[in-house]
């Protein structure tokens, strides 16, 4: 595979993905949208390969997942080991939050994103 962001074959669901965004995906998004984080381009749904990550900043090849209640369940945590693995074999780093962290705290969780890319 030569290019593996953003096929043309999801481009309908990231579509949908970033009309239908959950409440913590919207929090997130308000603090990163338009480089107001560290003056990083950041997207939404964004795919590699036949993985939509909720947002992606390629400059710093990082990708912020959001995750639900589901992902506590044993067959999606093995989906996130793999996904989490492909990603890492394309040199992308995965960091991952919970929906109530990004509600509860958004502005530790923004220290927690920052922490990262100092020491990266």
């Amino acid at each position: 595979m030569n290019n593996v962001y953003n096929f043309l074959a999801l481009k309908q669901l990231r579509r949908k993905l970033r009309l239908n965004q959950t409440e913590a995906e919207k929090i997130i998004w308000s603090k990163l949208r338009n480089k107001q984080f560290n003056d990083l381009k950041f997207y939404r749904q964004y795919s590699v390969g036949w993985y939509i990550l909720d947002f992606y900043c390629p400059a710093v090849k990082l990708a912020i997942e959001i995750d639900g209640g589901q992902h506590n369940e044993t067959a999606e945590q093995v989906k996130d080991t793999q996904r989490n693995k492909y990603l890492e074999q394309q040199g992308i780093k995965v960091v991952r939050f919970w929906n109530n962290e990004v509600a509860e705290n958004c502005a530790g969780i923004l220290e927690r994103l920052d922490d990262i890319l100092r020491n990266s």
